[in-house]
């Protein structure tokens, strides 16, 4: 069967399988009768007999089947995934081993897997990849319908092999061939500087247990050579777990709600802040972009909703949510989220982000790219602009920390 045929029937399901998905959903919201969802099921499983059965030709139904359920699953969680009992075992056995990697933090996006940020120094970064990026291959598969965790897998490798994708960049829309060099990625250092104006600068592109603590030296740093107020700077940051988030934003908060975690059948936990591990009241100003996700989200809103201080840029992607592995019949498992992490004025951060008060567009960056797609280096006037005291986003954080005293 040709790739155009294969990707049709696979999309056919998919959204058959949507529309089951969406029937289920409703009927359980109008406290329908459990026979309406045999009779969604029934449907279901019609349609895919008279693919079998009547299509053009033979379909391969395990393609079916695995476009169907993760179809299914992005339809209502775009950071689930679907693994066979083979991918679970892989995936089990690799989870927390040290392997070589490209750098790349990824969402789901119109069935193919979105660049969401590229960690620094990378292999990822030094070709350019960034947010708004589209991986259409890797390897030579197609990820339409390709799960994250498959993809992941699929990245990883050992030190120094290769790995080929194929990518649509946001300003460049004709796909690249791009060969990757995996290696051991370690993650950026905080950064940190004094201001004109005491005005202390610290930027966070990546969150761990580690570079919290490294955050919190930093602002004990600057306080200490007397800055009278913080810009954070997270924009880009798309990595770190909600905990890290959550340390991160105690550090500035004495009180209040730092976030809740609630799922349907998930009890709400609360995370109020310690007022013992807080460690400044200066005035403070975060910043973020589309690129800010899962850890550094759940600062700004913690920032942001208990009036602490300011968020200024553009909205975040919107990512913090418990994913656990929930075991099926075949030995494979679904990663689901089962329950999202929510602002303390109750909005989910998976569903809607977080929108600065004051909403500021950054500069971009003009990448310009060779006949082959890779892009050429920037010139470094043009790279100042962006995280510098000439960068429009910190510019207007300045101001509004400066007029408010």
């Amino acid at each position: 069967m040709n790739s155009r045929i294969k990707w049709l029937v696979v999309s056919s399901s998919t959204c058959v399988t949507v529309v089951l998905l969406t029937g289920m959903m409703l009927g359980k919201s109008s406290d329908q009768s459990s026979s309406d969802t045999y009779k969604h099921l029934k449907v279901f499983s019609e349609v895919v007999g008279h693919i079998k059965e009547e299509y053009v030709e033979d379909p391969d139904m395990k393609a079916v089947s695995l476009g169907a359920l993760n179809g299914m699953l992005e339809s209502v969680d775009p950071f689930a995934s679907y693994l066979n009992a083979d991918q679970y075992r892989e995936y089990t056995k690799n989870k927390d081993a040290h392997r070589g990697d490209v750098g790349l933090i990824l969402s789901k996006k119109f069935g193919y897997l979105g660049v969401l940020d590229s960690i620094p120094n990378s292999p990822a970064a030094k070709a350019g990849l960034g947010y708004g990026d589209i991986i259409e291959g890797i390897k030579g598969v197609s990820v339409r319908d390709m799960s994250l965790a498959a993809a992941y897998m699929l990245l990883q490798g050992d030190s120094g092999t290769t790995v080929d994708l194929t990518v649509v960049r946001a300003r460049h829309p004709d796909p690249a061939a791009i060969s990757l060099v995996r290696a051991n990625v370690v993650l950026p250092p905080v950064e940190s500087k004094m201001m004109d104006g005491q005005v202390g600068y610290i930027n966070i592109d990546a969150l761990s247990p580690a570079l919290v603590k490294d955050a919190a030296a930093a602002i004990q740093k600057l306080q200490k050579d007397g800055a009278q107020k913080l810009v954070v700077d997270v924009r880009d940051c798309g990595s770190g777990s909600p905990e890290d988030g959550i340390a991160l934003a105690n550090l500035f908060l004495k009180q209040g709600r730092i976030t809740y975690l609630k799922g349907q059948k998930y009890p709400q936990k609360n995370f109020d802040a310690d007022p013992a591990k807080a460690i400044t009241s200066l005035p403070v100003a975060v910043l973020t972009n589309g690129g800010t996700a899962d850890a550094a989200e759940i600062l700004a809103a913690a920032v942001q909703d208990n009036k602490r201080g300011q968020v200024v840029g553009e909205r975040t992607h919107g990512d913090a949510a418990l994913l656990q592995p929930i075991g099926m019949d075949d030995g494979g498992v679904i990663l689901l989220s089962v329950a999202k992490y929510y602002s303390a004025d109750g909005k989910a951060i998976q569903d809607v982000g977080v929108t600065p008060a004051t909403q500021v567009k950054e500069a971009d960056v003009q990448m310009e790219y060779d006949d082959n797609g890779l892009p050429i280096a920037p010139s470094a006037d043009v790279v100042e602009k962006k995280k510098t005291e000439n960068d429009p986003v910190v510019k207007k954080a300045v101001e509004i920390l400066t007029a408010k005293g």
